[in-house]
């Protein structure tokens, strides 16, 4: 993934927050002189610097895995796509604004581990459910669903290298930046909003920057 200067990640917290917020993408396993790789839309969990999720033990991946451990975990989202009337302001030619969509994307490459023993993936079970339903009482996976643990497998991936992109906007100025966020906010299809936070964040990141205050990012 090609990442410009002015599209890459703020620091680590901003890009940990995405995924976190996503929590969804698209496992990449390469094997071994296969023509393409194995893609799998997946559910997962960002824990520290340690990604866990859980597969059926069929998966075409795990194979891939077995022959090539190094995966990439893909995650995009928060997209919207910016007509060329939005890229203009006051008295400029709206014939000639330039199209374009922001998103935000992140690749986290590492190395995986695949489980198999029971205890272990419900181990991974635990960890991703208490992470997606916090607070919320279950049952032990061990003891409520012994035999369909058979049936997956868990699977650890240590992550060694992340490439963050957010691109929204950070090619043009503040006022075209800003008259982008409120079209979208008018807009208001999915992914508007959140395309709209981030170009707004990132503006005021700019701005303490700029000003020797820092940037406060969420959480």
């Amino acid at each position: 993934m090609y990442v410009a200067p002015v599209d890459a990640g703020l620091d680590d917290e901003e890009w940990r927050a995405f995924v976190h917020d996503q929590g969804f993408g698209h496992l990449v396993a390469g094997g071994r002189g296969r023509d393409v790789p194995v893609v799998v839309p997946t559910q997962f969990l960002l824990d520290g610097d340690e990604i866990v999720c859980h597969l059926v033990a069929r998966n075409p991946v795990l194979d891939a895995i077995a022959e090539h451990p190094r995966v990439l975990m893909s995650v995009a989202g928060d997209w919207a796509y910016i007509p060329s009337t939005w890229k203009v302001i006051a008295s400029e030619d709206p014939r000639a604004g330039i199209p374009t969509t922001y998103y935000a994307a992140v690749q986290l490459t590492g190395t995986a581990d695949v489980r198999s023993d029971p205890d272990e993936v419900a181990g991974i079970l635990r960890r991703q459910l208490a992470a997606l339903q916090p607070g919320v009482d279950i049952a032990d996976p061990l003891l409520a669903h012994p035999r369909e643990l058979g049936t997956i497998r868990g699977v650890r991936i240590a992550v060694e290298e992340v490439r963050a992109k957010f691109k929204y906007g950070g090619n043009v100025d503040a006022a075209h930046r800003e008259a982008v966020a409120d079209r979208l906010v008018l807009r208001g299809r999915p992914g508007d909003a959140a395309a709209a936070g981030h170009t707004r964040r990132r503006l005021e990141a700019e701005r303490g920057r700029r000003s020797g205050n820092g940037t406060t990012l969420p959480p």
